[in-house]
């Protein structure tokens, strides 16, 4: 099993939602987060005075999911979220040693379905 994170722009994430389900991946964790990278923030203006944002909204979308799956869930999120410009995200990929489902006890693949 491996866990796929993957940091996207907030706008995408309906439509990434949308296809990530039509295959049938449910369970998603959502994390509200802010970052930098390569887009360095942006310039805004207030009332006539421009400021600095250093951090950009993004949301952080994790999933736990079979072997089997990382390929097209991974060719799923870069065809969905990728505008062709700096601060469309990154994706990584862990291995997961072991998954438990508290209610039920259940391991393994059984925990995450």
């Amino acid at each position: 099993m491996k866990k796929i994170e993957a940091i996207i722009r907030p706008e995408k994430f309906q439509l990434l939602r949308s296809e990530l389900s039509s295959i049938g991946i449910g369970g998603l964790t959502i994390t509200e987060a802010a970052g930098t990278g390569k887009q360095k923030g942006q310039t805004g203006v207030f009332r006539g005075n421009t400021f600095q944002i250093q951090l950009l909204p993004k949301l952080k979308v994790e999933m736990v999911v079979d072997d089997l799956q990382v390929d097209e869930i991974v060719d799923i999120i870069i065809n969905t979220c990728s505008t062709g410009n700096i601060g469309d995200g990154k994706i990584f990929i862990h291995p997961i040693e072991e998954i438990i489902r508290i209610r039920t006890k259940e391991r393994g693949v059984e925990a995450v379905r």
